[in-house]
């Protein structure tokens, strides 16, 4: 396999393309840097297509390691020949090269090398040969059986050599590959509920007598199954009817004129059921799940990638409240900066009910630093804690906004090392509502310091391969740390480990030197760092700001290997860097500055967008979130109401939107839009202010049916004052 062609054609790239992108990984540049400062190189691929390369190149290079493996272990058997050696090396899939390995495997035990040792590979031979006379088979099992002791009888070789008959078709890889195909096109997933099963089998109610084709069964549905299974709620199997196997087994066989033919048959039959079915089965059903869980995390991906870049509500003083009840809800009033200003608890809620002792203690905190927003956790106790705000903000007539935050992975923060080491004097609970304050304020810094799998906008994330979910999701959290940039001088430890080409090692290093020296005063200084090397300071200085620093360069993404063009060009143009020289060479042409600079064009327009809006953070342009000032709950709630609301989580099937009443209501994927949606992230993203519709409300099960039919749709997130 000739790994750049593959690539090429995979990803429909010139050879150029491939080649100087394969040279920048395995020069150990990152997929940020090589997108963001390599484009000429690249073609301008941008870093999601850069990581599909990255898995991709290492998926063929595996394939190729375990292609030379093969090869070497078959030749050791003196068994390769020059056909068996075209085949591994034109083998495309993993799967494939194991199918023409499997006869060369070391075998345990089987009813097939039982006979084999008994001698009757012979009887086998003939049975398959067309010509053999029936006369002369029982005549050679005959003298098998008179002249070997472990052979009893002439059915007992028979029988013997069927069972290496069914081996051989089982080990064969042409026949392996056409089931395979087949059961994929035109089997079956049956499921069953199991009987006397003990837990409550209301979330697989619908798989309880249930069946799909292979090939058009969703993810989330075999996901689900999956899950069913693993519970021991369901039992789950491939189907296929037997009549569009054995023809083709058959065909690898002396046809029905041989007098062999019911012998042929027979040991087909045994094959496919004993042998084959049970393989395949395993075989479908793990691709089925990893195609699942592939489909799975790109949905997790996507919907993490609109979480963290939500855009900050900048300049607010915030009181963060972890609702509860027992323990009271925990408070914490954070400034402008996410500086802790005040803690307490109060107990509004069951079983407590102080809701005259909350109220004075939350309006006096609200008074005291001037607080501009109330952020509200979504977990236990959350509904009864917005009621109680929501009537507060009514009786007290203060002008206060409060919006309900999705407090996902919130404990698991406030209980790791790293919160204990920033918040030594808190206990777990008043961290959280830290925690809840802050990710209002910077939904990216806050949330980063979280295990991605844990902050809940996935679905059935728990029951993926965790390592490759941690890549994936790894991924998007260093794209978009990435793609936002970091102030250098205020980046806490866990969003500087997301800076290209930093560690945990060197991010405390950063951290540890900012303590002792002061403020960064330029991106050269990181050079002064401990252990901060060559190549970790040019993957790392573009994404890395300086603001307010001497020299301006080191607010915006233009990388320091680029100043001296930059400055060449504040010649040439008369203008220092700034915004006006962004301005003015925007009126000349952008080629000839490029060739005159020595800069690449693509670099160049970059370098162009920064100058103009030095300090940029992307997400300052998308839409607000929306904040509230009054409450509902789910039985003031009827069918046809039309409600604003915010999309919470988006998944294979629909959205789950928050509408004010705690519990999300579902908008399924036939509810979307007026036309056909295929994925609905096509249509929402989390964050997205959006009209819905009530379908029907289910107040037992506190489920939600809502629609997004035939409403028209706000053009932007729109804050309420």
């Amino acid at each position: 396999m000739n790994i750049i062609n593959e690539l090429a054609e995979h990803f429909k790239l010139h050879r150029w393309q491939v080649e100087n992108t394969l040279s920048l990984i395995d020069e150990g540049n990152t997929i940020p840097f090589i997108a963001r400062y390599r484009k000429e190189r690249t073609g301008n691929m941008d870093d999601q297509l850069l990581r599909q390369f990255s898995q991709k190149l290492n998926n063929l290079r595996a394939l190729e390691q375990r292609k030379e493996e093969i090869t070497r272990l078959i030749s050791q058997q003196e068994k390769l020949t020059d056909d068996l050696r075209r085949k591994i090396e034109t083998a495309a899939a993993l799967s494939e090269l194991e199918d023409i390995y499997r006869p060369f495997r070391p075998k345990r035990k089987t009813r097939g090398s039982v006979a084999r040792a008994r001698g009757l590979a012979p009887i086998a031979e003939m049975i398959k040969n067309p010509r053999t006379k029936m006369a002369d088979l029982r005549d050679a099992a005959s003298r098998m059986a008179a002249s070997n002791d472990e052979v009893d009888s002439i059915d007992d070789a028979l029988a013997g050599a069927g069972d290496i008959i069914a081996e051989q078709l089982a080990d064969d890889a042409d026949i392996r590959k056409l089931l395979r195909r087949t059961l994929y096109r035109q089997g079956k997933l049956i499921c069953k509920a199991v009987k006397n099963h003990q837990d409550d089998r209301d979330v697989f109610a619908m798989y309880a007598d249930y069946e799909e084709p292979v090939a058009k069964m969703p993810g989330y549905r075999i996901l689900a199954v999956n899950r069913g299974e693993k519970e021991k709620a369901l039992s789950v199997k491939l189907f296929i009817d037997d009549e569009k196997i054995m023809p083709l087994i058959l065909g690898y066989l002396p046809d029905a004129s041989s007098e062999t033919h019911q012998l042929c048959r027979s040991a087909a039959e045994d094959a496919w059921k004993r042998l084959l079915l049970p393989s395949l089965s395993t075989e479908i059903r793990r691709q089925m799940t990893e195609n699942a869980e592939e489909g799975a995390m790109s949905v997790f991906a996507v919907n993490l990638d609109h979480l963290l870049l939500q855009p900050p509500i900048r300049n607010r003083v915030v009181l963060g409240i972890d609702p509860g009840y027992r323990t009271g809800c925990k408070l914490a009033v954070v400034n402008q900066t996410g500086r802790v200003l005040d803690t307490g608890v109060i107990y509004p809620t069951p079983p407590h009910n102080k809701l005259d002792e909350a109220g004075k203690m939350v309006l006096e905190k609200l008074e005291r630093h001037q607080v501009t927003l109330i952020a509200i956790g979504n977990g236990t106790a959350s509904r009864e804690t917005e009621r109680f705000i929501g009537q507060l903000i009514k009786a007290s007539q203060t002008r206060v906004p409060y919006l309900v935050v999705s407090e996902s992975g919130a404990s698991v923060y406030s209980a790791s090392p790293e919160a204990a080491e920033e918040f030594p004097d808190y206990d777990v609970s008043l961290r959280s509502a830290v925690s809840i304050a802050r990710r209002v304020q910077d939904p990216l810094a806050e949330l980063v310091k979280i295990e991605p799998r844990s902050i809940g906008v996935g679905q059935y994330q728990h029951d993926m391969s965790q390592k490759r979910l941690d890549e994936v999701l790894g991924g998007v959290v260093e794209a978009c740390v990435n793609k936002v940039g970091v102030d250098l001088n205020t980046a806490s430890a866990a969003l500087l480990t997301y800076i290209a080409g930093l560690n945990k090692t060197l991010a405390k290093n950063i951290i540890n030197y900012r303590d002792q020296k002061g403020p960064f005063s330029s991106r050269k200084d990181l050079l002064h760092v401990p252990r901060m090397g060559p190549k970790a300071f040019e993957q790392s200085a573009g994404f890395l700001r300086i603001p307010g620093g001497s020299e301006i360069l080191d607010n915006t993404s233009v990388h320091p290997e680029t100043y001296e063009q930059v400055y060449m060009l504040s010649q040439l143009l008369d203008c220092r860097p700034s915004p006006s020289l962004a301005e003015k060479a925007k009126q000349c042409s952008v080629e000839e500055l490029a060739e005159k600079t020595g800069l690449g064009v693509l670099t160049l327009e970059d370098v162009l967008n920064a100058l103009a809006r030095p300090g940029r953070d992307p997400r300052d342009e998308l839409p607000q979130p929306v904040l509230r000032s009054d409450v509902l709950e789910i039985d003031d709630l009827k069918p046809d109401m039309i409600l604003q609301g915010v999309v919470r989580n988006v998944a294979d099937f629909g959205a789950f939107v928050d509408i004010g009443v705690h519990q999300d209501g579902l908008v399924h994927i036939s509810e979307l839009a007026d036309h056909y949606v295929n994925r609905p992230m096509d249509v929402v993203k989390i964050g997205q202010a959006v009209q819905v519709k009530v379908l029907q409300v289910d107040t037992v099960r506190k489920r939600i049916s809502l629609s997004m039919k035939h409403i028209r749709q706000p053009a932007e997130n729109r804050r309420e004052e």
